[in-house]
């Protein structure tokens, strides 16, 4: 059966403007890190696709080694694009980034110029695609100059291969840095893409207050700690849960009885609000409005739309905000 979008797609979704530039981004974003690779179920990865298209995300968030096997996912993508979404590219924010192992040899890893511009050209191949929208160094590479990465970037841009850059998991002093070169070669850092939960909240130490002085935005992955502020931890470690996989990076060992005590606690606090734990924990990584966009993954349809119900109450009281703070300590 042909995909039609759905001609209501941008009745629910909000949409957030990056740092200060141009560009809008859904508050809602979906990430292909898991449940697209070779080893998953592309009828299952396309329903999910088709029913965000039709929930409003626009943006769609890839890497070069995202599978398993890596660059898997951006082939799975590839091919969705062509058989669903190929009327609709415009409509679409498409990303993917290079700075982790991907291919044999001195140049398949971190952030020089040769693995940069290679790795994009790989991955317009395995996706069909003539340019991604945003292009992002997955991280900082400790032996490559940052002028050499940065201006990798540029220069990615300047070919036309990618519309914006980003960066990511990159500290405040590398993003300061990152955000000088790139003004001054003339294509300005558009975001930044940092893990941040209520289990990991470093980004409040400086990278927030970095990125809002300098118009850069952000996108942050793992606003549900891979899984664990959500429902599905409450009951102990289900079989099809990211814990009981092998290549993921949670693991059964962090799921302690402290943190399953923090979870039920705040699920209560989510029901009082008349949210999912994940509902919850995806509003509270937007408050403010500090935050330009939450990358949630989904192995099912249902988290999708769950994620984008959520939308529906963003307003935290300060009672609320301060039990939040109690229950984290």
């Amino acid at each position: 059966m042909v995909y039609q979008a759905s001609e209501n797609r941008y009745s629910e979704m909000k949409y957030n403007r990056v740092g200060k530039s141009g560009l809008l981004l859904p508050a809602i974003s979906l990430g292909l890190w898991h449940n697209f690779g070779g080893v998953d179920s592309f009828e299952n990865g396309r329903n999910i696709l088709r029913r965000a298209f039709d929930l409003g995300i626009t943006h769609f968030d890839l890497a070069n080694n995202y599978g398993p096997p890596p660059g898997s996912a951006e082939e799975m993508f590839g091919k969705m694009l062509k058989a669903d979404f190929a009327p609709y590219r415009d409509e679409m924010v498409i990303s993917t980034k290079a700075g982790y192992h991907m291919w044999e040899g001195p140049y398949g890893d971190w952030g020089s110029r040769k693995y940069l511009i290679s790795s994009l050209d790989q991955s317009l191949k395995r996706m069909g695609l003539e340019y991604v929208d945003i292009f992002y160094s997955h991280r900082p590479d400790p032996n490559t100059p940052l002028e050499e990465t940065m201006g990798a970037l540029d220069h990615i841009v300047r070919q036309g291969k990618a519309l914006y850059v980003g960066i990511s998991n990159y500290s405040p002093t590398q993003t300061l840095e990152a955000i000088r070169i790139l003004k001054e070669l003339g294509t300005p850092l558009l975001i930044h893409q940092p893990r941040y939960s209520m289990f990991d909240r470093w980004i409040e130490d400086g990278l927030q207050d970095v990125l809002t002085e300098n118009g850069v935005g952000s996108i942050v992955f793992s606003p549900m700690a891979q899984g664990l502020l959500t429902n599905k931890y409450l009951g102990g470690i289900p079989n099809d849960s990211r814990a009981a996989k092998e290549n993921t990076f949670l693991k059964k060992d962090q799921i302690t009885e402290d943190v399953l005590q923090k979870i039920q606690q705040l699920n209560e606090l989510a029901t009082e609000r008349g949210q999912s734990l994940a509902q919850m924990a995806l509003a509270w990584v937007l408050r403010k409005g500090r935050v330009t966009s939450a990358l949630v993954g989904a192995s099912k349809v249902s988290q999708v739309e769950d994620s984008v119900a959520g939308l529906k109450n963003l307003d935290f009281t300060q009672e609320e905000l301060t039990k939040i703070e109690d229950i984290l300590k």
